[in-house]
């Protein structure tokens, strides 16, 4: 019981500042993605919090269990390593450590998002803060630049552009066909990211839809869907045990949970769910089909696991 409180007060600390700090840059990039937009648009800040909350709940959820995993194995677990067959005389021995991060996490998961689900129901407050910037402003937009020659927020105010090859152009209204404004380029506030860290951050944002929407649809699908994913992702502690190295162990399980996260993209895609109706039919519902698939590789891996663990402990008696 000391080493299972133990590990409810590292998981719970991890999931907490996971959290918070995900879902306080998630929600500084989107006020900075609000700031580069000219003109200026009224803004709630209620909506941008809850959003860059529900962002950061999958973050916390996948990186709690990595951590979770990888401190029940150092200090808890008495599971060999599959490159030592001396096993660790720890209290608390693996299944219970797995089972108490399947537990806690789906626990977290579902207190957190009911608490998102029930604050988006409070009237918004308006945001009026000032966009960046003033008379005289450059917008870049690949090599033309463009320079408000009026306040930002003027969207038929003057402006110049600048072409390479030809001479400054004057616009008093600029407008185009149809009498229609041109739009301005965003703000160059910021460097662009990765495309490995987008598409991370992408992934990210589908998974907290999938949460948002299991969660509208009733507490069982929500609890089916997560705990699916929690289950299949607390099955992969194996990983962590490849070597003697902790920090190697550590990589090749984030490697291991990128691909979950990217497999949950897969699964959940239009094209992917189309694919499954059209060979489940109405026989089956179709809101069950990722889950089922979760479940039905975490359970393989379990049986893996215990099959070498099983293989390990055989080896040991021989011996």
């Amino acid at each position: 019981m000391k080493n299972l409180a133990r590990l409810a007060l590292f998981l719970s600390l991890c999931f907490a500042v996971l959290f918070i700090s995900a879902a306080g840059l998630r929600y500084v990039g989107l006020r900075i993605d609000w700031a580069r937009v000219l003109p200026a648009r009224p803004e709630a800040m209620l909506p941008e919090f809850i959003s860059a909350a529900r962002w950061a709940l999958p973050f916390a959820v996948y990186f709690s269990i990595l951590l979770g995993l990888s401190y029940s194995d150092r200090r808890l677990t008495g599971i060999p390593s599959f490159t030592n067959r001396r096993a660790r005389k720890r209290p608390l021995f693996t299944p219970v450590a797995v089972i108490a991060i399947i537990v806690f996490i789906l626990g977290f998961s579902f207190a957190v998002s009911l608490g998102l689900d029930r604050l988006g129901t409070m009237p918004p407050a308006r945001d009026t803060q000032k966009p960046l910037g003033g008379p005289g402003l450059i917008l870049m937009q690949g090599d033309n630049a463009i320079v408000l020659l009026g306040e930002p927020t003027d969207v038929r105010g003057p402006r110049a552009a600048a072409i390479p090859g030809r001479q400054l152009v004057y616009q008093e209204q600029p407008v185009g066909p149809d009498n229609s404004i041109l739009s301005l380029p965003p703000v160059p506030f910021r460097d662009e990211s990765p495309w490995f860290l987008k598409s991370i951050a992408i992934d990210f944002s589908l998974s907290a839809r999938q949460f948002e929407s299991r969660l509208r649809e009733g507490v069982i699908p929500f609890l089916i869907y997560a705990g699916s994913v929690i289950f299949l992702l607390a099955s992969l502690g194996f990983v962590l045990r490849l070597s003697h190295w902790p920090l190697a162990n550590l990589f090749l399980g984030a490697l291991a949970f990128r691909g979950i996260l990217a497999a949950e993209t897969f699964l959940n895609s239009p094209e992917t769910q189309d694919l499954f109706a059209s060979f489940l039919g109405n026989r089956f519902p179709l809101s069950w089909t990722v889950p089922l698939v979760f479940c039905f590789f975490g359970v393989l891996v379990d049986l893996y696991s215990i099959l070498v663990y099983l293989a390990k402990r055989r080896a040991d008696e021989e011996d």
